[in-house]
């Protein structure tokens, strides 16, 4: 583990929209066992000759569309696409092995085998990067560099924000009960608790990335199979606290072999800072970089020093401070 290298602040691309929108993007099918899954992927067109293909997968309860910053500035350097996982965002519900992160591994795998853009620079956060960084142990040679942002690595004593969610979790048919919560909600109070949760700051949104979280909101409400898609995979992340030492998420992160650049912000209220040291010298040959200021989203909060983190990875030849 070393510190994480910045790139100076002139070599990330400037933006011509301070608040770009979000990507376009398209369904696609998934080759799989007894069919097909359908997913939703945006595309963040490369803006230079010579990008490289990017994946970002994202967290919790999120979409593709928690990348649309990052991708942005990264445009003259990456060709990249964020996909909505099933059970989240424009994508349909659960693979048929359910919300697991191996499930959601293998979906990732597959893509990119189809998409025939790898090996890809691979991005996740929270969730998506507890799926990341199986898809990097298990299939190095999809991988050309690994960045994790807050990654879900398995934990024995849960943060204090979701403590108390946990025996719920074990309640049978919790789905109906969490269902019911949620047709209670409005858009606009799921969006804010969702915001207050990740954000080290929920007053620095944006309107208008506030407004699209409203949206999104909405979008998810209207559903049926939302409330299922957060529980089990809740569940899915609980259960990978138990499963025994040899197939732990740590096991899998000691496998990596692709350069690794982890992000955590000091005031992540959902997965500790105590764990980022811990996860960076897990894997070998990792760059650590620490955010004071920042909550669960370094990619929403800060998106211009992500990018600045990101760029020596990658390989870009400048002179590089920090």
């Amino acid at each position: 583990m070393t510190p994480a290298r910045l790139a100076p602040d002139s070599a990330v691309r400037p933006t011509a929209d301070p608040q770009v929108p979000p990507w376009p993007g398209r369904t696609v099918e998934v080759p799989w066992p007894g069919g097909a899954v359908a997913i939703h992927v945006r595309e963040t067109p490369a803006t230079a000759p010579g990008a490289e293909p990017a994946l970002y997968v994202h967290g919790l309860g999120g979409s593709g569309q928690n990348w649309t910053d990052l991708a942005d500035l990264l445009s003259d350097r990456l060709d990249g696409q964020a996909i909505d996982l099933p059970g989240f965002g424009r994508s349909g519900p659960a693979l048929p092995g359910g919300y697991s992160q191996q499930s959601y591994a293998d979906l990732v795998i597959r893509w990119i085998e189809t998409s025939g853009r790898g090996p890809v620079h691979l991005f996740g956060n929270s969730l998506g990067g507890a799926v990341v960084i199986r898809v990097a142990a298990q299939r190095p040679d999809l991988v050309r560099t690994l960045t994790l942002i807050s990654p879900a690595m398995p934990v024995y004593l849960p943060q204090s924000t979701h403590r108390h969610m946990l025996p719920v979790l074990f309640v049978p048919r919790v789905e109906r009960i969490v269902e019911r919560v949620l047709r209670g909600a409005t858009p606009h109070q799921m969006a804010r608790g969702m915001v207050d949760v990740c954000f080290a700051d929920p007053d620095a949104v944006s309107p208008q990335r506030w407004d699209e979280a409203v949206a999104e909101a909405e979008q998810r409400l209207a559903v049926p199979w939302g409330a299922e898609a957060y529980v089990r995979t809740v569940r899915g992340l609980v259960g990978s606290y138990l499963v025994p030492p040899g197939r732990s998420l740590w096991r899998f992160a000691a496998r990596i072999t692709a350069p690794t650049l982890v992000i955590w912000g000091h005031q992540d209220r959902m997965v500790s800072v105590k764990l980022a040291a811990r996860t960076a010298k897990a894997i070998p040959g990792s760059r650590l970089l620490v955010l004071r200021g920042v909550g669960h989203t370094a990619q929403l909060e800060c998106p211009r020093i992500v990018a600045r983190a990101v760029l020596p990875l990658i390989g870009h030849r400048m002179q590089y401070t920090g």
